[in-house]
């Protein structure tokens, strides 16, 4: 018997590529997205370069807004490039290593907590890979306020949608480094903050081993939906297969699929799982995931409850576009086994 699946790829897909960017791209991937002033926004990454290149030449993050979360607007000019976070972090590097420092800013996500939009993302230095959180309550999302900066190697940062028992919380995704004995196995992590700007009481929330359809690094997806039953939380896994090459614009052999995964998260004490999808939510089929600049990617950046209990998932594709699934909230709830 063939099972149902828990999402259905929106029909127009990709509901956001190249061709629609006003500027030079060569794709437009992992956006964050969130509902702000009784529109949908999204914030999303574009790289510049020739497609071969496995180091993109410029990469930026754009704004474009939607009345219906399906067509898009795409404003003409981008909100954040590497010159935007050297301005930020001028004090930190600008007199020891000038503005060769700041290489990059990319991984957008959006959360509102107590109307206030809180932008993550991360950025390469050349130091290290770290991490940043600013928020805003300007309603064109063009001015923010620096909250903080990580130490390197944090990525792929998320905050919940409203504060628990007073605190902010966060999941993270730091950089190991092949500690597993040569093996490339990165977890997601969280911490907690009273401010936004100090961050502690890190733990250990789902280690990669945990996940039945990863056998590499896994990380956070997009920011987590409050629910009855505890706080619903994608999450990007990784499975590696050197026997399958995937499709990809860079020469060189990739073997990393990516893959959405689901799971539950107690409400009161989020740093405890209470449950997990055992399937996949989403993993790459059609040609716009298999086939780009990344072949076989599903990376979750957007995950948005509606009035009628449809949940859309904005995705990233192959890292080369953007692309929507919807599914009801009460069969994502029902997919989780719970512990």
């Amino acid at each position: 018997m063939t099972t149902k699946p828990l999402l259905q790829r929106y029909s127009q897909n990709p509901i956001l590529q190249d061709s629609d960017i006003p500027w030079d791209c060569m794709s437009v991937f992992n956006a964050g997205i969130c509902k702000w002033n009784g529109e949908y926004v999204m914030l999303f990454r574009t790289d510049s370069g020739p497609k071969d290149d496995p180091i993109p030449s410029l990469t930026r993050v754009g704004l474009a807004r939607s009345q219906d979360g399906y067509a898009w607007e795409i404003e003409e000019e981008p909100v954040f490039d590497r010159d935007t976070i050297r301005l930020w972090l001028k004090d930190q590097y600008e007199a020891r290593f000038g503005n060769e420092e700041i290489v990059r800013v990319y991984d957008p996500r959006i959360t509102v907590i107590d109307q206030e939009a809180y932008f993550c993302f991360a950025f390469d230095t050349q130091h290290g890979v770290r991490g940043g959180i600013a928020k805003t309550s300007d309603p064109n999302l063009r001015s923010w306020e620096m909250l903080h900066i990580s130490l390197p190697e944090n990525r792929n940062m998320v905050l919940f949608p409203e504060r628990v028992n007073g605190k902010l919380i966060r999941l993270d995704r730091p950089f190991p480094l092949y500690f597993n004995g040569g093996k490339e196995s990165f977890d997601i992590w969280m911490s907690s903050s009273s401010n936004g700007t100090e961050w502690g009481d890190h733990r250990l929330l789902l280690a990669s081993e945990e996940v039945p359809f990863a056998n590499a690094k896994i990380g956070p997806g997009a920011p987590p939906i409050k629910t009855e039953m505890g706080w619903l939380t994608t999450f990007h896994a990784v499975e590696i297969n050197h026997d399958k090459p995937l499709n990809a614009w860079s020469p060189h052999p990739w073997v990393k699929e990516y893959i959405a995964g689901l799971m539950l998260l107690d409400l009161e004490n989020p740093n405890k799982v209470i449950g997990i999808c055992r399937e996949p939510l989403l993993r790459a089929e059609t040609d716009y995931e298999l086939e780009g600049f990344r072949g076989g990617v599903i990376f979750p950046g957007g995950f948005l409850l509606e009035d009628d209990g449809t949940v859309k998932m904005y995705y990233g594709a192959a890292d080369t576009v953007v692309a929507l699934a919807e599914g009801k909230l009460e069969d994502l709830l029902n997919s989780i086994e719970l512990f």
